[in-house]
């Protein structure tokens, strides 16, 4: 079911907002993916609302420097990213998002460290 949640970092200075039906999340294998623990959910653009100014966050690019990961740079949490397989959509750690049981959202493997 589709609805709509709220998100933030652990501090509360990066605030967003999502229109989605959490039917899964993603879990990669990748280096970074791997150390961070996000579980994470693809939004569209359209149903991604950003509160916090991009220009307020710090961002960290690696390897092709086409995935893009934004962090509070007061608490470091990453709430959301641009991801290199989709960087035209929003993937979203649901870790972040208000009154989610997580337990309930099955979650999809990927195999990203076998990923040029």
């Amino acid at each position: 079911m589709w609805r709509t949640y709220q998100g933030s970092c652990h501090c509360g200075e990066v605030r967003f907002e999502i229109d989605a039906e959490l039917d899964h999340v993603r879990v990669c294998d990748c280096s970074i993916c791997r150390k961070r623990g996000a579980l994470l959910h693809r939004v569209e653009p359209e149903n991604f609302r950003l509160e916090t100014p991009l220009e307020a966050m710090s961002l960290y690019t690696f390897h092709t420097h086409t995935a893009r990961d934004y962090f509070c740079p007061k608490c470091g949490i990453l709430p959301f990213r641009r991801p290199r397989t989709a960087p035209g959509v929003w993937s979203v750690n649901v870790r972040c998002l208000e009154d989610v049981d997580l337990g309930a959202i099955p979650v999809q493997r990927l195999r990203g460290s076998r990923l040029p």
